[in-house]
């Protein structure tokens, strides 16, 4: 809502997630973390949240015309760019107990953005 250029207008895209985890050790796998762990994990979050749903910011007027049909929609407290959508998914890790260090979200092959927490020198032990 009310972006100056084409992104004003109702659009989608096909995001895809980057999130990377650090520790001081590793398991007894030599991992920090097993990759289809992580995929199940996070996975499943972004298939039951933002997967073939419309994201909107609460105020949009549209959420009550869709919440009138039925419609299927997540109405979020900031306007969703890659950059809050990075944020959610950092977010989600950390209550999730996942040693998340950066998320960046892919918009298109060559847009992204990311985000992180100030990180401080301590790394959480595996």
């Amino acid at each position: 809502m009310k972006h100056a250029g084409k992104c004003r207008h109702l659009h989608g895209h096909s995001a895809r997630a980057e999130i990377t985890l650090r520790s001081k050790s590793l398991d007894q796998q030599a991992m920090v973390m097993d990759f289809s762990e992580l995929k199940n994990i996070v996975g499943n979050y972004i298939d039951q949240q933002l997967d073939h749903n419309l994201l909107l910011h609460r105020n949009d007027p549209l959420c009550e015309i869709l919440k009138k049909q039925g419609e299927r929609f997540l109405a979020l407290t900031e306007h969703p760019t890659a950059e809050y959508l990075a944020q959610m998914i950092f977010e989600y890790c950390q209550r999730q107990s996942l040693p998340v260090y950066k998320v960046v979200l892919w918009e298109t092959e060559s847009a992204n953005a990311s985000y992180m927490e100030n990180q401080s020198d301590s790394i959480p032990n595996m």
